[in-house]
């Protein structure tokens, strides 16, 4: 019996220790239900119409229907993967024609959605042009958008943003891995099975008991913008961070893309459970967000580190960030102003777009700071910002926060 009860007791001490590596549920002023929703699967499907081919059959494509109007003009569907959703209308589909020829293309949004993003051309799904602006009408209400595009036997890619898939982040997660101080791995599957890519930067033979900083990207498909700008972001700090000391002090550990069937599905928002994953960071019904946080509070447990900044990268229509006003407690209060304002010196503007306030929703910006009472900051680069203007801004970001780190 003594036995008996002391296996007993051993069990359920190590359960209690078991909990204390997963994440705690947190409650917040304004709850959100993420529990799974269906979504609508979009049909692969190639078509051939009057000499001009369509076709959605690759990852990140969004093509729901292909028509022909008259012998000019065809029409491009564009369906959400359901409803309600933040409208983001992405699209991406691959045309040809038997005889080069200009053809006028609509793009047709449905339900109240209206065009959003400047269409951006490729000749092999790699570099991309923005469609000139002369070649784009939207109708009154920018429920539909005319392109002009010149068509050919050789296949021309159209897209809302730059295609970054999640073979394509493969490829840059593999490539920063080529660095000592850049160790890769996967925080765990999507519910389609895709990794959820994870980097783990320090230098030296541990990062025992060391500062923490958090960083994800796109939980939201179509928001190339941002992860354009966490990639700037990451590469100052493997690049720098050895020299200056950063990486010898602190652990960086970067979740590059959190939503990853959602991408190769061409969604607007949502991932294959039908959620916007930026509301999930309270109950973690869905498998992405569940994972991702119970490699972090697993791996920081583990290893006595600190974290002390959380960053999350999204795209709106203009760059801003969205930061803790002065009632929230954090271990560096002081942080973000200092960091802001480095920020603007750096790329020389006038006035920085920030937007403090409280804790209120479920997303990775308070989570992290209910979880670890760090700072959490979602930092948000617009749709149509100029790529050099945010690869400068991810480059002098990182270095302001190394900089200011370090003083810590």
């Amino acid at each position: 019996m003594k036995k008996n009860y002391l296996i007993l007791l051993v069990l359920c001490c190590a359960c209690k220790g078991s909990n204390r590596l997963l994440a705690d549920k947190h409650s917040y002023p304004n709850p959100v239900d993420t529990t799974t929703r269906p979504i609508q699967q979009q049909q692969k499907k190639t078509y051939m119409l009057g000499g001009v081919g369509a076709t959605n059959d690759f990852p990140a494509a969004r093509l729901n229907a292909f028509l022909q109007e008259n012998d000019s003009t065809y029409v491009a569907s564009i369906w959400p993967e359901n409803f309600p959703i933040n409208p983001s209308p992405w699209f991406a589909f691959k045309l040809w024609s038997e005889q080069e020829r200009e053809i006028y293309l609509k793009l047709d949004y449905s339900n109240g959605a209206k065009h959003r993003y400047v269409p951006k051309l490729s000749a092999n799904g790699e570099q991309w042009t923005p469609l000139d602006s002369t070649l784009l009408q939207l109708n009154q209400d920018s429920t539909t958008a005319m392109l002009r595009l010149k068509v050919s036997k050789d296949t021309l890619w159209v897209s809302a943003q730059e295609i970054q898939d999640h073979r394509r982040v493969g490829e840059w997660v593999r490539k920063m891995a080529q660095n000592e101080v850049v160790h890769e791995g996967v925080a765990g599957k999507s519910a389609l099975g895709r990794d959820l890519y994870h980097m783990n930067l320090y230098k030296g033979d541990s990062y025992d008991k060391r500062p923490a900083v958090l960083i994800i990207s796109r939980q939201h498909p179509p928001e190339v913008t941002g992860f354009l700008c966490m990639k700037a972001f990451v590469e100052t700090i493997i690049s720098e961070g050895t020299s200056n000391g950063f990486l010898d002090k602190y652990r960086v550990m970067v979740y590059p893309l959190m939503n990853p069937d959602g991408v190769d599905l061409g969604h607007y928002r949502h991932n294959t459970g039908g959620v916007d994953l930026n509301r999930d960071w309270a109950e973690y019904h869905q498998p992405e967000v569940r994972q991702v946080t119970t490699h972090m509070v697993r791996e920081t447990t583990l290893a006595k580190n600190d974290v002390v900044l959380g960053l999350d990268f999204h795209s709106t229509f203009n760059d801003v960030y969205y930061t803790p006003d002065t009632s929230v407690e954090r271990k560096i209060p002081t942080f973000t102003k200092a960091w802001l304002e480095k920020i603007r010196v750096a790329t020389g503007l006038e006035d920085i777009n920030e937007s403090p306030g409280k804790i209120s929703r479920p997303t990775s910006s308070g989570w992290y700071n209910q979880q670890f009472g760090a700072t959490g900051i979602t930092y948000e680069i617009g749709d149509k910002t100029p790529r050099e203007f945010i690869k400068k801004k991810g480059v002098e970001s990182a270095r302001a926060m190394m900089e200011l780190l370090l003083e810590e």
